[in-house]
Parts: structure tokens; C-alpha cells; sequence
């Protein structure tokens, strides 16, 4: 990376209680972030270049097909991912290690993170992510706008399978280019493989889930969140951030670390379930009711079954995918009136408790514990 870019402590200490305003997270990386998102986004954009290059001299279609793929990338996102994985590097090496050397490891997440989401929305036949067409839809639009062969909605699938893939690969990649000792890097790509294994059971937990609610439960979906959201959005960046440090073993911070980013991860997936019923679209990016219209047995979903009266469980019985389009104004009041929205939110917030806690009783440095204990509340209460 050229040198005039930020070497030192990017990040300004994080409030203890989320910024005011539509979107808390969102504020507090902008705010708290802004030379990290920065430089982890020109990393990921130089990187790319050449490799939409490379692909290019393979044929101009490749050149175009890679160019979503980057586009995919860089088309906004808060970079949680990396944020998590810099405090969790920069609260084992102080505030004067330079960042250069590991900027690379921590734009790799954000690589992981969309070969995830776009899969993930085919998996979910979503059409919209982030206030925009997702990948398949995208694509499949092109398909039929040139008028070419075959099935369009296929097509955009198929693509955007690919487009997960290459995602994946790149990720391998620039992880390749981080500045540390061969033994340190291989110890962080221990810890990133098992990261990326977790996404897939969580991943495949999810999709079975929906084709077997009668069998789900608050527990299953808890497990679901653990290893879809927890695991890759939360706890695993934090340890893969004090892996880069070089931090392993039974070192105490990586108990409170692991305490904290499933107690987080967890809370983020609950706030994301809520979102996903009570959201404003404009704000989230996405369309309101996605999991009732699927059925899908989110912990909210599972919680509003097990608190809901005979006569209440009836109407939820009645929201049943095969019965038809479910009223999701009405299910999204039956969850209320059953307890399950409040019960959810208490949930989240003896998370954050718990993550805080955690902290409390760790060696960390005292800006990265400031900016943990501010993501922690700004993550998990917020509207997008």
C-alpha cells in the first residue's frame, strides 16, 4: 500500500452508548471508523483492479463478470466484519502497532462476507440487499434485456453462484498478502477456515430449518444465529483479529473475546429477526415480512409459538406457506400480543450485559475495550 495511507491507530475511541439516529451502527463506524472503512476499502479496490484485469485478458465477458463481482464488494456496507477483527487485533497489540501489515487479513473478511450474502440471497430468493437488486436478480435482468437463450431467473443463479465463488477465492487471496511470519499466517488461517466452515453449517441450518418448522425450536434457531451470524459476523473476526497479533493458546483474552462475540452475535442476529418483520424498508434495504412470507423459524418466529395463546397459535397455524400469502400485518401483531417481541428484546440486551461483562474481566486495551463496549450497544440496537 502507498505509504501516506494511515499506518498507526485508525480508529478514535467509541462512545459507550450508541450515536442518536435511524441507524446507531452505522453512525458509530462512520464517526468512530472512518479511516478504517476507508483504508480497508481502498485495499479491497486496489486488489481488485488487477484481478478484474487479469479475468478481462481471459475474454471481455470474464472482464464485465468480474466487474460485478467487484461491484458486489464495494457497493456499500458498514465493513463489521473488519471493525471487529481491527479491535480484536488492536486490544492485543496496544495502540501503536502500524495497521499496513494486517490491512489485507482484515479487507479479507469483507470478501467472505459477500460471497456469504450472495449466496445466501439466492438460497432466499431475495430480491433486494441494501436498497438494491441482488446479484441474481441483476444479472437476470441483463439475461433478458440482450434477449439471450434460456431461462433468465436461471441464468442470474447461476451467475451469482459464481460470483460467490470467485468472492471466495478472492478472499484467499489477498488473506495471502498479510505482512506476518509464515507460522503466525498459517495460525490465522486455522482460525479462518474454521470460520468459514462454521458460515456453512449455519448456512445449512437455516435452509433446513424452513423445510422443517414443526421440528424447530427457540434453542435450534439460537443455534442457527450462533453459527450463520455469531460466528462470522462477531466472534470469529474478534479472534482472527488476535490471532493476527499473534495471540493464541489459552491466553485469557481469547475467553473474552469468545464470550463476547457469541454474546454479540447472537444479539445481532435477535435485532436482525426483529428487523426483519418491524424494519422500515428505506431504512434496512429490505422489504418488510421476508421471514413471515417464508416461514422462515426464526427464534422470534419460534418464540411468538411457544408464548402464544390456543387462539393465537391458530392464526399463526393460518400464516402457513401452503395455505396461501400469509396476512403479515396481522402475524407481525400476534407477535407482539404474545410477549415474543419483548421477550426478544430482553434477550438482547442480557447479551450486550453479558459481552460487557466479559470485557470487564479482560486484559484488553483500554481504547479497544471503550470501542467494544460502544459497537456492542450501537450493533444490537439499531434500525438497518
Amino acid at each position: 500500500m502507498a505509504s501516506d495511507r494511515p499506518t498507526g491507530n485508525l480508529l478514535r475511541v467509541a462512545p459507550e452508548q450508541p450515536v442518536d439516529g435511524d441507524d446507531p451502527i452505522g453512525a458509530v463506524l462512520a464517526v468512530y471508523t472512518r479511516d478504517l472503512v476507508s483504508a480497508v476499502d481502498q485495499t479491497l479496490a486496489d486488489f481488485m483492479a488487477t484481478e478484474v484485469d487479469a479475468l478481462a485478458e481471459i475474454d471481455a465477458a470474464m472482464g464485465g463478470f468480474a466487474a460485478t463481482a467487484r461491484d458486489c464488494v464495494l457497493a456499500g456496507g458498514k465493513r463489521v466484519r473488519p471493525t471487529f477483527a481491527y479491535w480484536g487485533w488492536r486490544g492485543a497489540v496496544g495502540g501503536n502497532a502500524p495497521v499496513t501489515p494486517v490491512l489485507p487479513a482484515l479487507a479479507t473478511l469483507e470478501l467472505l462476507h459477500t460471497f456469504a450474502l450472495v449466496h445466501d440471497d439466492v438460497m432466499d430468493a431475495s430480491a433486494t440487499r441494501r436498497g438494491r437488486p441482488t446479484a441474481h436478480v441483476a444479472m437476470a435482468a441483463q439475461h433478458a434485456e440482450a434477449g439471450r437463450n434460456g431461462d433468465s431467473g436461471r441464468f442470474g443463479e447461476a451467475v451469482a453462484v459464481l460470483i460467490g465463488d470467485l468472492c471466495m477465492v478472492w478472499a484467499d487471496q489477498l488473506l495471502a498478502r498479510a505482512d506476518l511470519p509464515a507460522d503466525r499466517l498459517i495460525e490465522v488461517r486455522r482460525g479462518y477456515d474454521r470460520m468459514r466452515v462454521e458460515t456453512v453449517a449455519g448456512q445449512y441450518l437455516d435452509v433446513l430449518g424452513e423445510t422443517d418448522p414443526e421440528n424447530w425450536s427457540v434453542e435450534r434457531a439460537l443455534r442457527v444465529a450462533r453459527y450463520k451470524t455469531a460466528s462470522y459476523t462477531v466472534q470469529r473476526p474478534l479472534l482472527f483479529g488476535a490471532s493476527l497479533a499473534g495471540i493464541g493458546g489459552d491466553d485469557p483474552l481469547l475467553t473474552a473475546y469468545t464470550r463476547y462475540g457469541l454474546a454479540v452475535g447472537e444479539a445481532f442476529q435477535l435485532c436482525d429477526d426483529l428487523l426483519g418483520v418491524y424494519g422500515d424498508p428505506t431504512t434496512t434495504g429490505k422489504p418488510a415480512g421476508d421471514d413471515l412470507r417464508t416461514g422462515k423459524p426464526t427464534a422470534l418466529l419460534m418464540m411468538a409459538r411457544e408464548l402464544a395463546t390456543p387462539a393465537q397459535l391458530r392464526v399463526l397455524d393460518r400464516g402457513d406457506r401452503l395455505t396461501g400469502a400469509p396476512d403479515v400485518t396481522q402475524l407481525a401483531e400476534v407477535m407482539v400480543d404474545t410477549g415474543a417481541v419483548g421477550r426478544i428484546e430482553r434477550m438482547i440486551d442480557e447479551r450486550v450485559e453479558d459481552a460487557l461483562t466479559a470485557l470487564d474481566v479482560a486484559a484488553v486495551d483500554e481504547t479497544a475495550r471503550s470501542a467494544l463496549v460502544g459497537l456492542a450497544n450501537a450493533a444490537t440496537h439499531r434500525r438497518a
